[in-house]
């Protein structure tokens, strides 16, 4: 007979959310059996966030490298030696593994358990030969690459994230299907390491974003010389010897794309195939699994976190669900996800940074009560000292200069957006923003600039002059 294990919390997919619950319960107490089929970390650590930005990181270099002459040193051409960039992205991935590896989760005392996981009853799942009991379930399994069924797709060879980060020689022309934040990101370093790259998306390039602010990203593409074709639909792959042809269409325009590498970025899908949920009592569809706002599922005894439950799938989101999961199972406190402040960035260069509410949600949501604020990084002197001036801040603000939203485009958005999570979070009004003391010279002061730029019509008004030249008498 398999052999039992009865413990209080059983999470399944080590992943970001479910390390994290699975550390934090077991360090307040509670009894963790974590299960894992793959790599501990999950995609972010081995297939995702962490490889993606080292590998960023090295295009960068050598995009520096090509245009040193700016600061008037003098610019070269780089040798890249796609194997030492592999060696660089793997040996960022060994640097952070001990933090999620099975050792060190055992010393947590964490039980933890390689191999599939599936459900055998609403409160019983098996894996690796052993059945496990719980009072609690976490299903934290995360996502995968979506394989779009593109004609002929599975005749030639392509690339997911899970893959391309092993190319040890230089892709000569690499198509990336999909203009999303994963296809934008990993078509400019692969361009700014030297390949050909061609960009194909059905829809708009960095469609979930404020296209004011996505149009300085495209025209770095095109500087760099990435082709995007967006509105553009793949009706078809071929295989022409060793070389792979997309077959596009556009305004009832057919085009081939000749490439001799293949990068699918077409989106994700949740990894629930292999669990069993009927037997669990947990409804789910092709997005993912049905939770209500304390991220449980239709078996009250089951939660779900991160990709599988959505609505955004970053891993930052998968860590905020693991703490409303820890206060519910273990404090059984009532907490209820927030989804008002949710920040993404996208890491191309410009990088594009977003937190709450877009330009277009509220003109839908309240019409005329809104103001847009802008500022460029152009009219910002760190920016100026360091030539990096193309980008700029939008902020959307309501009633009373309520802040709803920031979008940022421009060196460093990402690390500039964290003062508009919080004013988005805590119902911050643009006064607040405007009244900060920015060290200078900094990239900070855009925020600011823009900030203070809601007072400008009324504080230079004519109404304020002839009440200075008023007060002045006296």
């Amino acid at each position: 007979m398999a052999e039992t294990i009865t413990v209080d919390i059983c999470v399944i997919g080590a992943g970001s959310g479910g390390l994290s619950v699975a550390a934090g319960a077991s360090q307040m107490g509670a009894d963790v059996a974590l299960i894992e089929r793959d790599k501990m970390g999950g995609d972010c650590l081995n297939y995702g966030c962490v490889p993606s930005k080292a590998l960023i990181a090295a295009g960068h270099t050598a995009h520096i490298m090509r245009h040193a002459d700016r600061f008037g040193v003098q610019s070269v051409v780089p040798a890249v030696d796609y194997g030492k960039v592999r060696d660089h992205v793997r040996s960022v991935i060994a640097a952070i593994e001990p933090n999620d590896s099975v050792e060190r989760y055992n010393g947590l005392g964490v039980n933890v358990i390689k191999g599939e996981a599936r459900f055998v009853g609403p409160g019983e799942a098996e894996a690796d030969g052993r059945r496990i009991k719980a009072k609690r379930f976490v299903i934290a399994t995360g996502s995968a690459a979506m394989v779009p069924p593109i004609p002929g797709l599975d005749m030639v060879p392509y690339l997911t994230n899970e893959t391309v980060f092993d190319l040890d020689t230089a892709p000569k022309h690499l198509i990336v299907i999909g203009g999303g934040p994963i296809g934008a990101e990993l078509a400019q370093a692969h361009r700014r390491l030297g390949a050909a790259v061609t960009v194909v998306e059905m829809f708009d390039f960095l469609g979930k974003d404020d296209p004011e602010l996505t149009e300085v990203v495209r025209h770095q593409f095109a500087a760099d010389g990435v082709d995007i074709r967006a509105q553009t639909a793949v009706t078809a792959i071929e295989r022409d010897g060793d070389s792979v042809v997309v077959v596009t269409e556009k305004d009832g325009q057919t085009e081939r794309i000749s490439g001799s590498h293949l990068l699918i970025a077409a989106g994700r899908q949740p990894n629930l195939d292999e669990l069993n949920l009927e037997a669990a009592g947990v409804a789910y569809d092709r997005k993912g699994i049905e939770v209500d706002a304390r991220l449980r599922t239709t078996n009250r005894k089951i939660f779900a976190i991160g990709d599988v439950a959505g609505p955004y799938q970053f891993t930052h989101m998968a860590g905020y669900h693991a703490g409303i999961v820890i206060r519910n199972a273990l404090f059984k406190l009532p907490a209820k996800v927030d989804y008002r402040a949710v920040p993404w960035v996208t890491y191309t260069d410009p990088e594009l940074a977003h937190v709450g509410m877009t330009e277009a949600q509220v003109k839908e949501s309240q019409p005329g009560d809104f103001n847009i604020l802008r500022w460029p990084f152009h009219e910002n002197d760190r920016a100026q000292a360091e030539r990096e001036t193309e980008g700029l801040i939008k902020v959307v603000t309501g009633k009373k200069g309520r802040v709803l939203g920031a979008t940022i485009v421009g060196p460093h958005a990402g690390e500039l957006l964290s003062p508009w999570i919080m004013a988005v979070s805590g119902k911050q009004k643009i006064g607040t923003m405007a009244g900060l003391i920015a060290p200078y010279p900094t990239l900070g002061e855009v925020g600011k600039r823009a900030a203070g730029s809601y007072y400008t019509p009324s504080l230079f008004s004519e109404r304020t002059r002839k009440i200075v030249r008023f007060l002045l008498k006296f």
